[in-house]
Formats: structure tokens, sequence, C-alpha cells
């Protein structure tokens, strides 16, 4: 007995993926950067929470209306491909079916059998023909502005309040290392579980993320310190 075949793929994942990604690691390095400049300024204990506790509300409301505005416009763009493309069906037909012909020509068909295809799929549902494989349009991967805006928004407040946590629970005299310790923790295993996620290799999206994230909280210390110091 054929075992049987199972194959599976990330790609459903993209849309929600990418904006989760980026809304947690932008939550956890912003506002650890905040975090850990304001300390490094010698801001007083709740200065430096309140800091934290602002960076959090005005960086995920800041996420959902960029993700949304963002997303948004994609979507846009492609309702009014799809809606072109009902019109050029209803007028045209015949011509619509010697694109899709063409098209599957290129793909490696002759041109017999690109047309029987072409015309097999048209005869099913014309327009999700056209968008899949004129447009690069699929159900899949079209642009959901609300879910992008909402995963965004959301990782990005558990993100922040990973290094809000460090700063609330560690003493203030150790403030900045407890804080972008716990920081880089965080950005390791969310370079990792991000990597898992989309398939990719594990130590490589670690690595990446760990190594911006510790970038921007570098410089944002020694900004905090130079004008701390001078204040």
């Amino acid at each position: 007995m054929r075992a049987k075949h199972i194959e599976e793929h990330r790609t459903h994942r993209v849309g929600w993926l990418r904006a989760s990604v980026l809304g947690a690691n932008d939550g956890v390095v912003s506002v650890s950067s905040l975090v850990v400049g304001v300390a490094a300024g010698g801001a007083p204990s709740d200065v430096i929470l309140l800091t934290g506790i602002a960076g959090l509300v005005a960086g995920a409301l800041s996420m959902a209306a960029g993700e949304y505005i963002s997303v948004q416009s994609q979507a846009d763009t492609e309702n009014a491909d799809l809606e072109r493309e009902r019109k050029e069906l209803a007028e045209e037909p015949e011509k619509e079916v010697e694109e899709l012909t063409n098209i599957y020509v290129g793909r490696g068909l002759d041109e017999p059998l690109a047309k029987l295809v072409a015309t097999k799929l048209m005869e099913g549902d014309a327009l999700v023909a056209h968008a899949r494989d004129e447009l690069g349009i699929t159900d899949v991967l079209r642009a959901r502005p609300v879910q992008a805006a909402l995963a965004s928004a959301a990782a990005f407040g558990v993100g922040a309040a990973v290094p809000i946590l460090a700063t609330f629970l560690a003493p203030k005299e150790v403030v900045v290392i407890t804080t972008t310790s716990v920081t880089l923790l965080s950005l390791t295993v969310l370079g990792s579980l991000a990597a898992w996620a989309g398939g990719a290799s594990l130590w490589k999206g670690a690595l990446r993320v760990t190594f911006w994230g510790a970038l921007a909280m570098g410089v944002t210390a020694i900004v905090g310190h130079l004008f701390g110091a001078n204040v």
C-alpha cells in the first residue's frame, strides 16, 4: 500500500505572521530602548516605568494604524484590479481566453493544451483564474487590513510588556542591565519562534533579531547617558 503523501506549507501564515513578528519585535525593541535610554540618563524609577507604559500605548496604536493604512492600500489596489478584470471578462471574453492561454504557454504548455486549460478554467470561475494566474491574487494571500492591524497591535503590546515588567521588578541600580538582559533573551526567543513558524533556520532568525535589538538599545543608552549627563 502506497503511503499517503502529505505536504505542509506555511504560505497561509504570511498575513498574520508578518504583522505579528513586526509588532512583537518593535514592541520589545522600541520600549526597551526607551526604558534603557531614560534609565541611562538618570531618571527616577516612576519616570522610567511611565515612559515604558506610554511607549506601549502609543506604539500599539501607531502600529495598528500604520499596518491598517498600509494593507488597506494594498487591498484597494487588488480590488481595483479585480474590478477591471471583471469588466474585461464581461466585454471581451475571447481576448481573456487568449490572454490566459499565452500565460500557460509561457509556463511551458503547448498552445492547444494551454487553450484547453484556459477554456476549462474560465468555464468554472473565470475571475478566480485570471486573479490567480494573471494578477497573482489568491484568497490565501489577499490583503486583510483589519487582521493585520489587530495582530500588529496585540503583538506590539505583548512584546512591550516584557521590558516594562523587567523595569517594574528590577531594582533601580540594575534596571539597565536587567532590562537589557531580559530583552535580549526575549528577542532570541522571538526570532527563533518567527523562524520556526516560517520554516526558516532557527539560529539565523534568532541572530538577526537579537543583533538589531542590541544595536538599538546600545545606541539609545549612549544617547540617554550623554543627554542625561548634560541636563
